[in-house]
């Protein structure tokens, strides 16, 4: 893909963006979620092409967002899992 395409299908997204954003259809929580996978990747790349140190920073940043982004759901699994070893300990437990 030449520098002529690759600006053709930049602005071709950015006027689909724009043309939803009109229709009230907001996109925007799915960027917000693709956007540390999409700076892991990079990272992986560039630590792949021995830039090591800016494919360990891209990783990072990319990490420490998703860390934000899905804490609700590491939380929730937490609890799943604080509930389940409370409820072996009450079926374990042995009166001698």
């Amino acid at each position: 893909m030449n520098g002529k395409s690759a600006l053709g299908v930049l602005l071709i997204v950015i006027g689909g963006l724009a043309v939803l954003n009109v229709f009230n259809i907001n996109l925007g929580w799915i960027f917000g979620l693709l956007l540390p996978f999409i700076l892991i990747g990079f990272g992986v790349v560039g630590w792949m092409n021995n830039k090591k140190i800016i494919g360990g920073v891209l990783i990072a940043i990319g990490g420490v967002m998703l860390l934000g982004k899905l804490g609700g759901i590491f939380m929730l699994l937490l609890a799943i899992g604080l509930i389940a070893v409370g409820v072996s300990l009450f079926k374990n437990k042995r009166s001698y």
